[in-house]
């Protein structure tokens, strides 16, 4: 408990050091390490703090295939006032999007094996799926590329600092959507969508998945104050989720032709999956927070 109220003194002082200045930069790009919030709407009425988070390792498992993330991913944006959550009894910072409209960037993972990677026709039982399979997917076109995206404006997204830094509970809530890219299957391939998107709790403390699946672990990482303190950085944060559920498969091949791929995908990917079959680690991830003042002034 001392050490809580020690860490949570050091971010409010780096958090509020800098308002005495106060005065807005009219550039749109910022100097030193203040660039990475390039992108934070830090003039958005509501908007009290910028915030992005970059992550480089970990993966993703949906259903039984799993998906190293190798090239990085990048979550920025605004963070406004605690708002108080009743069901969670909790608090909550209100998110307010990227100002170019990236708040998630759409990073494709490559995935291993390619096509057949993804879609092993052997794997199936089906007979008629089976054959199906082979008639189309046992061919040349074999890269594949899975992109997380965000299923929902960035209104959606939840983040507690609080959480994040202590290790307990919901750290950030992200909805998402998983785009497959391959030729063969077309421009509208997605597991999730807007209205049946996949919910990730992510924590940096352990997991409450259903029961029979065993929960993991995150990290909150070290943090550390850069640019006379008034960056707060956490290093190597670790955070996961072992609890979301997936949809099948949609749209893929495109029209008419999704009736006869979209099976094939669900039953080479195990979707749709439940609960405490899915894994989200989002590994060597460096989170930045700063004052949307000493932002503005830099």
């Amino acid at each position: 408990m001392i050490q809580k109220r020690i860490t949570v003194g050091m971010l409010v002082a780096a958090m509020t050091s800098l308002a005495a200045l106060g005065f807005a930069s009219m550039a749109s790009a910022h100097s030193g390490e203040y660039s990475r919030f390039d992108q934070c709407p830090s003039k958005t009425t509501g908007v009290e703090k910028c915030v992005q988070s970059y992550t480089t390792g970990g993966s993703v498992v949906l259903g039984s295939k799993t998906v190293p993330i190798v090239n990085p991913v990048t979550l920025q944006g605004g963070i406004g006032k605690p708002v108080f959550e009743p069901e969670e009894e909790t608090f909550y910072e209100a998110f307010y999007g990227a100002s170019n409209g990236e708040t998630l960037s759409k990073s494709p993972q490559p995935v291993p094996g390619g096509l057949t990677g993804l879609v092993n026709c052997k794997e199936i039982s089906s007979f008629i799926v089976r054959i199906g399979c082979e008639a189309i997917f046992e061919n040349g076109l074999t890269g594949v590329n899975s992109t997380v995206e965000l299923a929902k404006p960035a209104s959606s997204i939840i983040v507690n600092e609080e959480h994040l830094a202590f290790q307990e509970g919901v750290a950030m809530q992200l909805p998402v959507k998983v785009h497959l890219e391959n030729p063969l299957l077309g421009s509208s391939c997605y597991i999730g969508s807007s209205s049946s998107p996949l919910i990730w709790n992510l924590t940096t403390g352990k997991t409450k998945p259903p029961a029979g699946t065993e929960p993991i672990k995150g990290s909150s990482g070290k943090l550390e104050f850069t640019e006379n303190e008034n960056i707060a950085v956490f290093q190597g944060v670790k955070l996961v989720d072992n609890g979301w559920s997936a949809p099948a498969a949609t749209g893929c091949g495109g029209p008419i032709v999704e009736l006869i791929i979209d099976p094939i995908i669900n039953a080479s990917v195990g979707v749709p999956s439940a609960a405490g079959k899915n894994v989200a680690k989002l590994e060597s991830t460096r989170i930045s927070l700063a004052t949307v003042e000493s932002v503005n002034a830099h």
